[in-house]
């Protein structure tokens, strides 16, 4: 790759395209880095009308004509994640990494069609599984796994995680340019297999608000997991990793109008991590951590300061690395398949089939 910025081609500028993805990647602070050359969104007048405030030099309605007149390092394409499954194998074929956001689709099938197509292809999907990507959920990482090396505060003995119903957006839209264009009718996947519309729909909701926790559990379990039970009252998923550890995630026991309260507690036998994450939206702020160590009668509290970067900004810096060969991606196709899977083992044993 030469030094020059990488051309990315974005396809679809709607709400999250603008305000998660396309004004971190057209900010002039990454400039070197990057330079959004073109976009194709099916609404032309708000193609038009984001290209001038971004200045992005030229706009296509399709994917298609995008890929045909623009040579492109990578592609953001920030897409209702059930026509995934229809999308994404297109831009494949034009051999460059992809962005998209999560989870990877709106099936294991359509998930499956996708990394086939990759695989033919030669190229890979980074899957926008933001929380990652949060400087406190790298510290957090970093820690556990040292605590876990060093034995000082015992074993891994239990995750929890919570994440009530809450104001996601934050404000996060206020600065967005709106469309009331009408959007032709685009192919989305078929449904998901074996399974009722009833059930299909519980799904579909499922991994829409949660399988953000799905994956986040394996990342600071750092193994896989099986789901256990599921809550006939929709509140508790419980599973249990590899080694045994059990965990639980927490469903909107409650809710939390005008605030977002996620967390993750990760126990050890003499001290704890605690991961707080911010609203999805919010910007330039990061989550926290707190690590507490007891020792005998003492105890130590570590809550370290952050940097003052958001976790949508980072990833965009993370895909670009990733796209230059400087570090991995966060989280690649195949992982966030096993998400759809443990997503519909929940489903599985929440229905009873």
């Amino acid at each position: 790759m030469s030094s020059r910025p990488l051309r990315i081609g974005f396809v679809g500028v709607g709400n999250m395209g603008q305000c998660a993805h396309l004004r971190n990647y057209a900010s002039p602070s990454l400039s070197k880095e990057c330079e959004v050359c073109a976009i194709a969104e099916v609404r032309p007048k708000l193609a038009r009308e984001v290209a001038a405030r971004y200045n992005i030099p030229r706009v296509y309605e399709t994917h298609e004509q995008l890929l045909a007149n623009e040579k492109l390092d990578a592609i953001v394409a920030s897409q209702q994640f059930t026509r995934h499954g229809a999308l994404i194998p297109e831009l494949a074929k034009a051999g460059i990494p992809i962005f998209t956001e999560k989870p990877i689709a709106g099936s294991v099938e359509a998930g499956e069609k996708i990394i086939r197509a990759l695989d033919e292809n030669k190229t890979w999907l980074m899957v926008g599984y933001h929380k990652r990507s949060d400087p406190a959920t790298i510290y957090a990482k970093q820690a556990i796994d040292e605590l876990k090396q060093s034995g000082e505060i015992g074993r891994l003995r239990y995750i929890r995680m919570v994440m009530p119903a809450g104001d996601w957006i934050a404000e996060g839209f206020s600065d967005r340019i709106d469309s009331q264009e009408p959007v032709a009718n685009l192919e989305n996947d078929p449904p998901p297999e074996g399974m009722d519309e009833e059930t299909a729909k519980e799904y579909l909701t499922f991994v829409n608000f949660y399988i953000h926790q799905v994956n986040l559990l394996r990342r600071l379990l750092g193994e896989s997991y099986s789901v256990t039970y599921a809550d006939p009252a929709k509140i508790l998923f419980v599973a249990h990793s590899v080694s045994g550890i059990p965990c639980t995630i927490e469903m909107s026991a409650y809710t939390t109008p005008g605030d977002w309260q996620e967390s993750a507690f990760v126990a050890f036998e003499k001290g704890f991590v605690k991961l707080e994450l911010p609203s999805p939206l919010a910007y330039n702020r990061p989550g926290s951590v707190e690590i507490y160590k007891a020792s005998g009668a003492t105890a130590l509290r570590i809550q370290p300061t952050l940097p003052w970067v958001h976790a949508m900004r980072n990833q965009a810096i993370n895909f670009i690395k990733a796209v230059l060969g400087e570090a991995p991606a966060p989280c690649l196709a195949p992982e966030a398949l096993e998400d759809m899977l443990v997503a519909r083992d929940y489903i599985r044993l929440l229905k009873g089939i």
